[in-house]
């Protein structure tokens, strides 16, 4: 493998940069880096992100580079159309250059109440909050998108009203349909989840979030894999049903879900949280969670976007 790379780097606010990320990935065989270009300077460990993120791919100095980085810049000239981007910054370093020293630039990010997303690699700098182990070099669901951190702070806030496992025989479940890196189910099960499901159409995806929850020292208690509603309610799984399930995708896929049979997996009572949903489709999502039965309990907002909390 050669040690000497193009480096193609954008800068963008946070609800492009999973988007860029995806692009990226398509064509860097090393992965896709997504990190912070400011922190908030409020003398706080754990570090807020107040600026845009910096998404770069790395892409190897060899006979196929030019075509691979046309058709990358092609790739990225459609997803323009769509909403602009700046031209990415092209750079060529060495492998030693790059492979360890941007985690240097990668600070924790705490979410709600008792949340703090962490590095992998990096040791949690605020004990008092619960530290979720993500390596920020898979695209699969960072924490650093608003749709993510909207969702996880919402899990905290239904997962707090749970009497614990110590106090009360609640069997406090969870579904994940769309996991992606696995984030959202690994935050549930630390707030006390007995047991959570997470399923995606991606298998590159079930096989990160694995690795992402052994990181976080998740060894039971999470059950991962292929597939999506009609999955689970074919049996496929151990758990066909919840007392909290969550959809972190887009709206459209989210209404399909309800025609799926989405609200059947939550338990009479229990609370449905959607998020990947801008704010001109709020009104949608509402609109096809109440001919099943759903009624809004609360809405959370950061820039376009919106995260729902349903109940039935």
């Amino acid at each position: 493998m050669t040690n000497k790379w193009l480096e193609i780097s954008l800068i963008v606010d946070g609800e492009l940069a999973e988007a860029v990320a995806e692009v990226l990935a398509r064509f860097a065989p090393e992965g896709v880096i997504i990190e912070s270009t400011r922190i908030d300077p409020n003398g706080s460990p754990e570090g807020k992100v107040v600026g845009p993120l910096r998404v770069a791919a790395y892409l190897p100095d060899d006979e196929q580079l030019e075509e691979k980085r046309s058709k990358l810049e092609e790739a990225l000239w459609y997803l323009g159309r769509i909403r602009p981007l700046p031209h990415p910054q092209y750079q060529k370093i060495e492998q030693t250059d790059w492979s360890q020293a941007w985690k240097e630039h990668y600070q924790p990010i705490a979410i709600g109440k008792k949340l703090v997303i962490v590095p992998a690699w990096m040791d949690n700098p605020m004990p008092a909050r619960i530290p979720i182990r993500i390596d920020p070099g898979m695209a699969f669901g960072t924490g650093t998108h608003p749709t993510t951190q909207l969702c996880l702070e919402a899990i905290e806030e239904i997962a707090l009203t749970i009497p614990s496992r110590d106090e009360a025989k609640t069997d406090f479940t969870f579904i994940d349909i769309g996991c992606g890196s696995g984030i959202l189910s690994i935050a549930a099960l630390k707030l006390g989840a007995l047991q959570a499901l997470g399923v995606d159409l991606d298998e590159q995806a079930v096989k990160i979030a694995g690795e992402n929850a052994r990181a976080n020292g998740i060894t039971q208690g999470l059950e991962l894999g292929i597939g999506s509603v009609k999955e689970i309610l074919q049996g496929k799984f151990s758990l066909s049903k919840a007392p909290l399930v969550v959809a972190n995708i887009l709206a459209p896929v989210i209404i399909q879900l309800f025609d799926d049979g989405m609200g059947d997996l939550v338990i009479p009572d229990g609370v449905l949280i959607l998020s990947g949903i801008l704010a001109e489709q709020t009104s949608q999502v509402t609109s096809a969670s109440g001919k099943y039965g759903f009624r809004l309990e609360n809405k959370k907002i950061q820039g376009d976007w919106v995260c729902l909390t349903l109940k039935c």
